[in-house]
């Protein structure tokens, strides 16, 4: 079952934010574009790099209207140590959600039942608060900004222009496309 267009259910989870605790909820994903950012530990080895090449690239995801939330199962405490303890991670400036028992995990089926752990997803998330496009990857491979970047930038085209789509490798400011009968077999 598709999660596309699923609503963000109801949460209200601890995390870490730029040397401080703080609240988060499915009401802060609300009139504004988010991604969530799940991986699966703390303290390992690809997801560092990730959430890295995802703070080098947060200013334009900013600029852009999107906030970023990467989210693991770890708690918002082993966030706070995690960033005080490595280089990568003390860059990031977003909010770091920890999710303990799993709850926002489960809510997006991305949690691993045996390990406690979250998969690899990632979800642009609306300002309604619906998931509009999400992909989840092998634990042992990394995620690229620039590619997710790229796609929630057509994703708010899509939102604003719901009568034209985004071919592959669509930029702002390249053309659309207007579905119709007379394009049927012509691409």
């Amino acid at each position: 079952m598709s999660l596309n267009g699923k609503k963000v259910s109801e949460f209200q989870l601890q995390a870490y934010r730029q040397g401080k605790f703080v609240q988060v909820s499915d009401k802060d994903l609300l009139g504004k574009w988010s991604v969530l950012f799940f991986y699966p530990a703390d303290f390992t080895f690809v997801c560092p790099t990730e959430l890295e090449d995802l703070q080098n690239k947060y200013n334009e995801f900013m600029d852009i209207g999107c906030e970023i939330y990467s989210v693991s199962c770890d708690t918002h405490f082993v966030h706070k140590a995690w960033h005080e303890s490595s280089e990568r991670i003390g860059k990031v400036q977003y909010t770091m959600i920890g999710d303990p028992t799993g709850t926002l995990a489960k809510d997006l089926d991305v949690y691993i039942e045996g390990a406690g752990q979250a998969e690899r997803g990632t979800f642009v998330i609306n300002p309604k608060g619906e998931v509009v496009l999400y992909e989840v990857s092998a634990g042992n491979i990394g995620r690229n900004a620039d590619e997710l970047l790229r796609k929630v930038k057509a994703a708010q085209f899509v939102y604003e222009h719901g009568d034209q789509v985004c071919p592959a490798k669509w930029e702002p400011g390249n053309e659309t496309l207007k579905p119709s009968f007379d394009l049927v077999g012509k691409l």
